[in-house]
């Protein structure tokens, strides 16, 4: 069975990290200039791969239950 406290720690750090995509994506609006650009895609990515991996480890310790 999945431990409780780590997918709700997993869950929260989902959170987290689709509200700093949220962000970053508003600001990226908000911007202009190729420097600001490739700055943020890479903010962007890094979140993006972060959260890939959280969802994959959550994916996991559901299989377990």
């Amino acid at each position: 069975m999945a431990d409780p406290e780590a997918l709700a720690e997993i869950e929260q750090r989902i959170a987290i990290i689709r509200d700093n995509l949220r962000e970053l994506v508003e600001q990226a609006a908000g911007y202009s200039g190729a420097a600001d650009d490739e700055l943020n895609s890479d903010r962007i990515a890094t979140q993006q791969a972060q959260l890939d991996a959280l969802l994959k480890e959550r994916d996991a310790l559901l299989k377990k239950k």
